[in-house]
């Protein structure tokens, strides 16, 4: 016989044992409520997921602060409905305005690059967030039809604090803002109504506790009926919101729904509004600040600027004379506590969204931190 039988490896002999506590920028912990759903496998068609669609957007509406009908999950990380927002929105000609602050939102010019739009990047002082004022002079002097930003930029801590400034003005242009609040919702205030957001979405794997691979993102009413009317063709099949409501509006087939990823949302967003939004912001808030304080009792220093640090993921300088890959594998290995490194700076990042905000978890971060750098230096 020409090809071997593969040895026989169980999952469970791959595994760490025991399990590693996620503290990084995400995935994040699970629940036990959200592991049972996780492993629920059923059609993905007929009344009972009809019932269950129906849940998930209800509460997504209390979640993203929204009165809109129109929200969709996506078979696919907040990347996938970073591109859904993309493709219904940018086409050869459209005019996108990127305010560039990292590794995601440059995604953003990524996709709107390759789908023919005219791109332009703006870019912030260093270690700032963007300021009202620099958007309003740049929307003055050029038309654009979009504007898209990370709340969170995940890749350096920094977040867009004027954010609702930034959209008063870009809607007063009538420029359609994209958001990604792939770290923030669920984790601080993000209300995509008052705000005048256009689209909004998130990871399943962040703030909601749910499981990657799904994602979450929501359209305004009106943005929404321009989508139906446009007549360019989406360049895309399976990111074709129009083709996506089919499912998602009136519970026909358009592809295979990830059933388990919708389970998972499910309970992750139920338990969300069993805690309250207003509760679970004072939550990640405490828990966030008093992090942030013990590690620079520790002597280490935090990267962001206080004025525009991003305490959902919470950037922090690699410490002198420390590797931060070397750091991250000492947590692993003796403490079974995985933190994140960076896209090209010099930061290790630790992630404080939904079941990564417990006493428990961030006290084993601190003593992980503490004792691996101890480690390193000898």
């Amino acid at each position: 016989m020409k090809y071997s039988v593969p040895a026989n490896i169980a999952l469970n002999d791959i595994l760490p044992n025991p399990e590693i506590l996620l503290m990084g920028a995400g995935p994040v912990p699970t629940t036990p409520e959200v592991k049972a759903a996780s492993a629920i496998i059923f059609s993905h068609l007929g009344s009972t997921m009809r019932t269950i669609v129906e849940r998930v957007q209800t509460m997504s509406r209390y979640i993203f602060q929204t009165e809109t009908t129109r929200i969709l999950g996506i078979a696919g990380p907040a990347s996938a409905a970073m591109e859904m927002a993309m493709v219904s929105l940018v086409w050869p000609g459209r005019k996108v305005l990127v305010l560039n602050l990292g590794t995601f939102s440059n995604r953003f010019g990524e996709m709107a690059r390759g789908l023919g739009g005219e791109v332009k990047d703006l870019y912030p002082q260093p270690l700032s967030c963007f300021k009202a004022q620099d958007v309003k002079d740049a929307l003055d002097k050029e038309h654009f039809d979009v504007i898209t930003l990370t709340h969170g930029e995940t890749s350096c801590g920094i977040m867009n604090v004027e954010l609702q400034e930034i959209a008063k003005i870009a809607k007063s242009k009538g420029v359609r803002v994209v958001l990604d609040a792939v770290v923030t919702l669920s984790c601080l205030p993000v209300p995509m109504d008052e705000w005048g957001i256009d689209v909004m979405f998130t990871g399943g794997q962040k703030g909601v506790s749910a499981i990657p691979g799904i994602s979450l993102i929501a359209f305004g009413e009106d943005v929404f009926t321009e989508i139906l009317s446009r007549k360019e063709i989406i360049s895309h099949w399976c990111l074709d919101v129009r083709r996506a409501w089919k499912f998602w509006g009136n519970g026909e087939y358009h592809y295979t729904a990830p059933v388990t990823g919708i389970l998972a949302l499910h309970e992750g967003l139920r338990l969300i509004c069993l805690e309250t939004l207003e509760k679970r912001f004072e939550r990640h808030l405490d828990s966030s600040l008093n992090f942030q304080t013990q590690i620079e009792k520790k002597g280490l220093e935090l990267y962001a600027p206080k004025n525009c640090r991003l305490n959902s993921v919470v950037a922090i300088k690699t410490p002198q004379g420390v590797v931060a890959k070397d750091l991250i594998q000492t947590m692993i290995k003796n403490h079974h506590v995985e933190i994140s490194g960076a896209f090209g700076l010099d930061i290790i990042r630790v992630g404080q969204m939904g079941e990564q905000c417990r006493p428990v978890n961030t006290q084993r971060v601190l003593h992980a931190l503490s004792d691996s750098i101890e480690r390193l230096r000898k």
